[in-house]
């Protein structure tokens, strides 16, 4: 995650209650958990491990299953107009090529972006998941995994059914993938690239007298923004911070302590008390007291309607992962058809002496696991199904459409997407992401160069293709300053038992606090850590202290 996201973010996950956590991870302790495993070997001792054949072998499902076998595969809904999930060109090109051919029934199983947890944990309290359980982050994937609701993998089993997806992904699964000592992830790879990035209304800058280039830090940015309010034109964005805690990096000491970061980083759990979320709490409280930023930036709680404000010309600025058929410039131009749009530097979010700072991604997107509930042949599927979508011509297909319809082939091999085409076979808004990512993070060729040409080509706007390359640009030029957080092998379970009641603590606190007069921040700030690590913070500090000092993390 970038800490550009510190000005939106896009990523709302809500979470359910501790009773339908307990109740879900009651239901499946001492249930059929251990027989739905598959055996850590080639043996055939529990009741949904993989049939054998006489020499020993996997059971052969090259020429489809003797009997229909129903796959369910999670994709998110992200609410794009006009487009249907479960039901389209591709949904039914993958049941064409893929389930025909295997007597195998694709149902997509929508869950919503916004509240992808919350739709699990339903999902998995009535019993109706999907074969994969997936979140992109390991904090909630442990969460799952807590819960009993994931078996525990045979890797000659995921060999045998997907050699090739095997061969792409066996390091990461092998280094990655245990937890207390079991075989529990599969993952999708994630090539070193990000497409988020945040727009600014150029033209407005640029009424106020200044220029990109002078947004050196988060002072210049603050001097901008109060420049905007006086001259009428408007103010930065804002939006609830939910489940998804990277506002301070940019606020964070460099170099960075691996200890301390193992100790506060947590996607899911806010690290309210550090000096650093002080100090950015202390500039939100300023920005906010001053009119600098959208004044009900707390009811911003979807990213429906963070664009709407920007949209109507109401902030100068809006995150979002960038792509070629992104409609928010169109929509924008349509309100106000004088606006310009550039991508906001990081140096504007970075406090004058600090360094801008962001979340360096594990090197895998997708965290999968399979559903506990899931039969020996259904998990064969899912296998089958990763092989096949990870043949070039598959992949390149669901990310690429029809050659001649959704794009053409330049003379490098690349698909240069045909913008304007609205038929039977065009891609999502985000170019059937939510389909592939199953595999791999973003579309991928053989040679490095024509990748990042294709980069290009994917995430420019028509007419703004200096977007795309400005978004690389500064990619490239705060590298260095993005690392990971730390990845614990050991489940946290006060960040289990905690997370939920913590995340709406922490946004009544925090609002609370950015609220607050000038002269009463200090006080309230104070109130707000008291009462957070009351409420669980400390446990969990403590439970994360002693897996630090026991060397459970990387």
């Amino acid at each position: 995650m970038s800490k550009m996201k510190v000005f939106t973010s896009l990523l709302m996950t809500l979470v359910v209650g501790t009773t339908l956590l307990a109740g879900c991870s009651d239901n499946n302790k001492g249930s059929n958990n251990a027989t739905n495993a598959p055996a850590a070997t080639n043996s055939n001792t529990a009741t949904n491990a993989p049939a054998e054949s006489p020499e020993g072998a996997f059971a052969d499902y090259s020429k489809g299953f003797p009997e229909k076998v129903n796959l369910e595969i999670p994709v998110y809904e992200r609410a794009f107009e006009g487009w249907n999930v479960t039901d389209n060109y591709y949904t039914r090109w993958i049941q064409k090529e893929f389930g025909d051919k295997y007597n195998v029934n694709v149902k997509f199983i929508p869950i919503t972006r916004s509240s992808e947890v919350t739709d699990f944990e339903q999902l998995l309290a009535s019993h109706k998941a999907p074969d994969i359980l997936f979140h992109y982050d390991m904090p909630q994937a442990l969460a799952y995994y807590s819960e009993d609701v994931m078996q525990e993998l045979n890797y000659e089993e995921i060999a045998n059914y997907a050699p090739t997806y095997w061969k792409n992904m066996s390091e990461t699964i092998e280094q990655y993938g245990k937890v207390d000592d079991k075989n529990v992830f599969f993952f999708a790879a994630r090539p070193a690239v990000d497409n988020f990035t945040t727009l600014i209304r150029k033209d407005w800058v640029e009424k106020v007298g200044m220029k990109l280039e002078d947004l050196t830090s988060l002072e210049k940015y603050n001097e901008m923004l109060t420049k905007w309010k006086e001259a009428g034109l408007g103010a930065g964005a804002g939006s609830l911070l939910q489940n998804n805690y990277t506002y301070n990096y940019a606020f964070r000491d460099w170099p960075v302590d691996a200890k301390e970061r193992a100790l506060y980083s947590d996607l899911g759990v806010a690290d309210l008390t550090t000096p650093a979320s002080e100090r950015y709490l202390r500039n939100l409280n300023d920005q906010y007291n001053k009119g600098l930023i959208d004044k009900e930036f707390y009811l911003r709680n979807d990213d429906g309607k963070i664009k709407a404000e920007f949209v109507a010309g109401k902030t100068g600025t809006y995150g979002l992962y960038l792509a070629s058929n992104t409609d928010v410039i169109t929509a924008t131009l349509a309100n106000n058809p004088d606006a310009q749009f550039a991508v906001l530097p990081p140096t504007a979010g970075t406090p004058e002496g600090y360094k801008p700072q962001g979340r360096a991604y594990w090197p895998f997107g997708f965290i999968m696991g399979i559903n506990y509930e899931s039969t020996e042949m259904e998990r064969a599927a899912v296998w089958m199904y990763l092989e096949w979508m990870s043949q070039p011509e598959n992949l390149f297909f669901l990310q690429n459409g029809v050659e001649g319809q959704n794009y053409t082939l330049d003379g490098e091999g690349i698909a240069v997407k045909n913008a304007d085409f609205k038929g039977e076979s065009v891609l999502s808004q985000n170019n059937n992401k939510d389909y592939w990512a199953l595999v791999i993070e973003s579309p991928q060729y053989a040679d490095p160069a024509v990748t990042r040409k294709a980069y290009l080509r994917n995430w420019s706007p028509a007419g703004y293709e200096y977007l795309a390359e400005d978004l690389l640009k500064y990619y490239d030029q705060t590298a260095e300053f993005r690392t990971p957080d730390a990845m614990f092998s050991v489940v946290l379970e006060k960040v289990s038992e905690y997370k939920a009641d913590l995340n709406s603590l922490f946004q009544e606190l925090y609002v609370k606090v950015v609220l607050a007069p000038t002269d009463q921040f200090d006080a309230m700030y104070e109130e707000a850590k008291k009462t957070y690590l009351e409420a669980g913070y400390q446990e969990i500090l403590d439970e994360k202290q002693a897996a630090i000092d026991a060397g459970k993390f990387n």
